[in-house]
Protein backbone atom coordinates (compact mmCIF):
# COMPACT_ATOMS: atom_id res chain seq x y z
CA UNK A 1 0.00 0.00 0.00
CA UNK A 2 3.06 2.32 0.82
CA UNK A 3 3.94 2.13 -2.73
CA UNK A 4 0.08 2.76 -4.07
CA UNK A 5 0.31 6.04 -2.28
CA UNK A 6 3.36 7.18 -3.93
CA UNK A 7 2.67 6.15 -7.26
CA UNK A 8 -0.74 7.07 -7.54
CA UNK A 9 -2.50 10.55 -6.67
CA UNK A 10 -5.75 10.14 -4.51
CA UNK A 11 -8.35 9.88 -7.20
CA UNK A 12 -11.35 13.00 -7.35
CA UNK A 13 -14.57 11.08 -6.83
CA UNK A 14 -17.78 11.19 -8.20
CA UNK A 15 -20.71 11.41 -6.02
CA UNK A 16 -22.53 7.96 -5.10
CA UNK A 17 -26.08 7.53 -5.83
CA UNK A 18 -26.77 8.74 -1.76
CA UNK A 19 -25.06 11.84 -2.73
CA UNK A 20 -21.76 10.40 -0.66
CA UNK A 21 -18.13 10.05 -2.32
CA UNK A 22 -16.40 7.66 -0.62
CA UNK A 23 -14.37 9.62 1.57
CA UNK A 24 -17.52 10.81 2.99
CA UNK A 25 -18.38 7.07 3.85
CA UNK A 26 -14.78 6.59 5.31
CA UNK A 27 -15.20 10.08 7.35
CA UNK A 28 -18.94 8.75 8.63
CA UNK A 29 -16.98 5.21 9.98
CA UNK A 30 -14.96 7.17 11.43
CA UNK A 31 -17.31 9.08 13.62
CA UNK A 32 -18.45 5.52 14.59
CA UNK A 33 -15.38 5.09 16.24
CA UNK A 34 -14.37 6.36 19.84
CA UNK A 35 -11.40 6.87 22.77
CA UNK A 36 -12.75 4.61 25.07
CA UNK A 37 -11.90 7.42 27.79
CA UNK A 38 -13.08 10.08 25.94
CA UNK A 39 -16.82 10.20 24.89
CA UNK A 40 -16.24 11.49 21.39
CA UNK A 41 -15.96 10.41 18.23
CA UNK A 42 -11.92 10.49 17.06
CA UNK A 43 -13.15 12.17 14.08
CA UNK A 44 -14.04 15.12 15.96
CA UNK A 45 -11.09 14.67 18.47
CA UNK A 46 -9.17 15.86 15.53
CA UNK A 47 -7.00 12.07 15.63
CA UNK A 48 -7.63 12.11 11.70
CA UNK A 49 -4.75 14.17 9.95
CA UNK A 50 -5.27 12.60 6.49
CA UNK A 51 -7.60 10.38 4.67
CA UNK A 52 -6.42 9.39 0.73
CA UNK A 53 -9.01 7.50 -1.61
CA UNK A 54 -7.01 6.08 -4.53
CA UNK A 55 -8.29 5.34 -7.93
CA UNK A 56 -8.23 1.49 -7.08
CA UNK A 57 -10.33 2.08 -3.80
CA UNK A 58 -7.78 2.00 -1.18
CA UNK A 59 -8.32 4.34 1.21
CA UNK A 60 -4.75 5.69 3.53
CA UNK A 61 -5.68 7.31 7.10
CA UNK A 62 -2.79 9.22 8.74
CA UNK A 63 -3.64 9.62 12.53
CA UNK A 64 -2.10 10.39 15.94
CA UNK A 65 -3.56 9.22 19.53
CA UNK A 66 -4.32 11.47 22.21
CA UNK A 67 -0.97 10.57 23.68
CA UNK A 68 1.78 7.90 23.21
CA UNK A 69 1.02 6.27 25.79
CA UNK A 70 -3.02 6.04 24.89
CA UNK A 71 -3.66 2.79 26.63
CA UNK A 72 -6.07 2.31 23.23
CA UNK A 73 -3.35 2.56 21.28
CA UNK A 74 -3.48 -1.22 20.13
CA UNK A 75 -7.62 -1.07 19.67
CA UNK A 76 -8.04 1.97 17.70
CA UNK A 77 -6.14 1.61 14.56
CA UNK A 78 -7.34 -2.13 14.50
CA UNK A 79 -10.73 -0.50 14.97
CA UNK A 80 -10.44 2.30 12.82
CA UNK A 81 -9.31 -0.22 9.53
CA UNK A 82 -12.26 -3.13 10.06
CA UNK A 83 -14.83 -0.17 9.98
CA UNK A 84 -13.38 1.37 6.78
CA UNK A 85 -12.63 -2.03 5.56
CA UNK A 86 -15.98 -3.05 6.05
CA UNK A 87 -17.27 0.44 3.93
CA UNK A 88 -18.83 -1.40 0.40
CA UNK A 89 -16.51 -0.77 -2.03
CA UNK A 90 -13.21 0.07 -0.25
CA UNK A 91 -10.79 -2.45 -1.39
CA UNK A 92 -7.67 -2.27 1.53
CA UNK A 93 -7.11 -0.08 4.28
CA UNK A 94 -3.85 1.44 5.58
CA UNK A 95 -3.71 2.98 9.06
CA UNK A 96 -0.40 4.62 9.86
CA UNK A 97 0.19 6.78 13.62
CA UNK A 98 2.26 9.98 13.84
CA UNK A 99 2.45 11.80 16.46
CA UNK A 100 4.40 14.74 14.79
CA UNK A 101 2.31 16.99 15.02
CA UNK A 102 1.36 15.80 18.38
CA UNK A 103 -1.69 15.81 19.06
CA UNK A 104 -3.74 19.16 21.01
CA UNK A 105 -7.26 20.17 22.48
CA UNK A 106 -6.68 22.65 19.54
CA UNK A 107 -7.15 20.17 17.12
CA UNK A 108 -10.81 19.10 18.28
CA UNK A 109 -13.71 20.38 16.57
CA UNK A 110 -16.09 23.63 18.22
CA UNK A 111 -18.55 20.40 18.69
CA UNK A 112 -16.27 18.28 20.64
CA UNK A 113 -14.70 21.37 22.24
CA UNK A 114 -18.46 21.82 23.25
CA UNK A 115 -19.24 18.30 24.42
CA UNK A 116 -16.18 18.29 26.40
CA UNK A 117 -16.85 21.59 28.25
CA UNK A 118 -14.15 23.37 26.54
CA UNK A 119 -16.72 26.13 25.48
Amino acid sequence: MADDKKQQAPQAEEPADNGMTLRDKVIEALKTVYDPEIPVDIYELGLIYEINVYPINNVYILMTLTSPSCPAAEVIPDEVQAKVKAIPGVNDVKVEITFDPPYSQEMMSEAAKLQLGFL
